[in-house]
């Protein structure tokens, strides 16, 4: 371990401070705290100099992993660039401070904003409105299956409580139905990953509410059949949800509206390259076809009427690309996941052998070196992750989606050069022929990262969220 490695308690010693705090200018006229308020002892906070503390936190961010700092590749997230300017556009004057309870007349820019931004999604998606309320793409979902709940409410339709979602579907999806109060119905995918239309039509009656779906899917897969699809569920009385974390290969190409959706939400910080991960910032906007839209939710212009800021960026991103440019999005993405999927399927198991879009999915490696392993096990799909980390990769997404043992789902973004895809090719290369001839090298990786082989089940179950001072 190196010395800043060292948590900041593990850097203090006694009597050793980085700052000096003022002088009380008021004097007694200011009143004591009352007894029951204050601390029986003084916090047990570390005694650090300055430079310790600014080495502790310089470290401590050099240590984290994003889109800025190295090639994220993190399948059905679609973790590309922010571009700066969109920084700059959400740190305008205009835009900042407004209060959260500012009547809407006071604040026309923003009205301005989210007027722009209903448009623009508008007319990339087909739908009629948007409501910009929910604030991440699950709260999206729930919030468009609310929607479609109370358009059958509305009718007197109250057996609808079944909602299809496919079995390869983002794990939201069933989630969020069951939140609603929604019973899942899963549909089985054909030999080639797509939605099984014959084993759909027995699934489909008066007692379904609707469809959930994401298209391309999770492999990646356009849904070739889904004006088939929508008519069916349309015949039966459902509505079509549109899971958008996928949209971004369809930006200016194709609509979910014009497919046969009713109601839709897009992940921002995904297709609209916003800020992603950590739990936020985000923004899932739902939007509805026009027969819908009375079951929208009210907007209003405040700090509850969504992530204005999140939202501002998105725009910025819109108006910077254009009518004319947007479409490159989606064709650069897809060029780019190809090429990856066509560069690396002698090494890596291909189970759909095909054109993908944006993303697309191996089983595991060709040859995972068993033969060369003491106990007989070769390298595996978590190892391939581990040992990318050795050389500055992100890993992609892993064992998702759930209809392949060693999934392994990549999806490099319209954003990468191909300098650096080439550069992620070789290096998946490599870790290819490491699993082959000596696939302990995988198995013990990463190498050279603070934090190597943790118990991550525990580490999720039962996490050690304060210092601990053993001594």
């Amino acid at each position: 371990m190196k010395y800043y490695d060292k948590l900041v308690f593990e850097l203090s010693k006694e009597g050793r401070r980085g700052f000096t705090l003022p002088e009380n200018p008021y004097g007694r006229c200011v009143k004591e705290l009352p007894e029951g308020l204050r601390r029986a002892s003084a916090p047990a906070l570390p005694q650090v100099s300055e430079i310790d503390v600014v080495r502790h936190y310089t470290n401590l961010s050099q240590m984290n992993f994003g889109v800025d700092t190295g090639f994220y590749p993190l399948g059905s997230c679609t973790m590309k660039y922010n571009p700066k300017i969109n920084e700059e556009v959400a740190n305008m004057p205009g835009f900042q401070a407004l209060h959260p309870l500012q009547p809407a007349c006071t604040v026309p820019g923003a009205q301005a904003v989210y007027d722009g931004m209903d448009k623009a999604l508008a007319a990339i998606t087909g739908m009629a409105h948007f409501t910009f309320l929910p604030c991440a793409g699950a709260h999206g979902e729930l919030t468009g299956l609310m929607i479609m709940r109370q358009y059958h409410m509305s009718r007197g339709d109250l057996k609808r409580t079944k909602v299809i979602v496919p079995d390869s579907a983002h794990g939201t999806n069933p989630a969020s139905a069951a939140v609603c109060g929604l019973e899942v119905v899963e549909v089985k995918s054909n030999a080639m990953g797509l939605v099984d239309v014959e084993a759909l039509k027995p699934l489909l009656g008066d007692d379904i509410a609707g469809i959930m779906m994401t298209n391309p899917n999770t492999l990646g897969l356009f849904e070739k059949d889904i004006r088939e699809i929508a008519a069916l569920v349309h015949e039966c009385g459902g509505l079509l949800y549109y899971d958008g974390a996928n949209m971004n290969p369809l930006l200016g190409m194709v609509r979910p509206g014009d497919m046969g959706f009713d109601i839709m939400h897009l992940n921002l910080h995904k297709t609209f390259s916003t800020p992603h991960g950590g739990g936020g910032p985000g923004s899932g906007p739902v939007g509805v076809a026009a027969h819908l839209a009375q079951f929208l939710p009210g907007t209003v212009v405040s700090g509850f009427h969504g992530n204005f800021g999140v939202i501002l960026r998105a725009y910025a991103y819109i108006l910077m690309l254009g009518k004319q440019h947007i479409k490159l999005a989606g064709k650069f993405a897809t060029l780019a996941a190809n090429y990856v999927k066509e560069s690396l399927k002698d090494c890596y198991k291909l189970p759909i052998p095909t054109v993908c879009k944006h993303e697309f999915v191996y089983d595991g490696l060709v040859n995972d070196g068993a033969d060369k392993a003491p106990d007989g096990h070769g390298a595996t799909t978590l190892d391939v992750a581990k040992r990318l980390l050795d050389f500055g990769f992100h890993a992609p997404t892993i064992y998702f989606p759930l209809l392949f043992h060693q999934a392994l789902m990549i999806e490099p973004t319209e954003t990468e050069s191909k300098e650096t895809i080439d550069a992620f090719i070789e290096v998946m290369r490599r870790i290819a022929a490491e699993a082959a001839e000596d696939p302990m090298i995988l198995r013990e990786a990463p190498h050279n990262a603070p934090i190597r082989r943790p118990d991550e089940t525990t580490a999720a179950r039962q996490p050690i969220l304060k210092y601990q001072d053993t001594l």
